[in-house]
This record gives C-alpha cells, structure tokens and sequence, in this order.
C-alpha cells in the first residue's frame, strides 16, 4: 500500500499474550491527508517504555499507540530517534529481537 511503512520484527519463538508467533510489529508510518500516524508498538510491552517517551512526543498520541505528526522539527525527531531506541531495547528484553 503507498503511503504505509511498516517495520517487523520477525523471529521464531516470540511469545505474547500466551501465543507464539514468528513475527511481531514494531511501528509503523501511514500517511493521512492532515498527518502522518506513527504507530509505535512497544509502548504496549511496559509502562517503562512509555515513561522514556518525552512530553513533546506522548501530546502527539491518540489513542493507545498511535503519534499524530502534522509537523517536524529537529527536536521532535529526536524524539522518535530516542522512543525507536527504547522500543528495540525493550523487545531485546522480551527476546523479540
């Protein structure tokens, strides 16, 4: 599909939510028509993750996982540079990675 991205953790013998599976999403860019969604699916693996996340970033969330992004700047993408950081770290926890 154009305008989505989609980043994967594939791996064999990832456990979650009591059932195994060989893949595991990890985030996600899809571009709406007044933003783009940057779906971010670690912050669902521990509050701890979400905790790191900085205050500018977790204003942009809706929902449970899902950033609304209508404008960058250097400062934001820090932000999702350090929350990409985060997530990987917390699914090498997991043995996701």
């Amino acid at each position: 599909m154009e305008g989505k991205y989609e980043l994967v953790s594939e791996k064999e013998g990832i456990v979650a939510l009591g059932k195994s599976r060989k893949e595991m999403d990890f985030s996600a860019l899809i571009v709406q028509s007044g933003y783009v969604g940057f779906y971010f699916m670690p912050i669902y693996c521990s509050d701890a993750i979400r905790l790191q996340l900085s205050p500018n970033l977790l204003k942009l969330l809706k929902g449970k996982s899902c950033f609304h992004i209508k404008a960058v700047d250097d400062a934001l993408l820090t932000d999702i540079r350090h929350a990409l950081k985060v997530g990987y770290r917390g699914y090498e926890k997991l043995g996701w990675v």
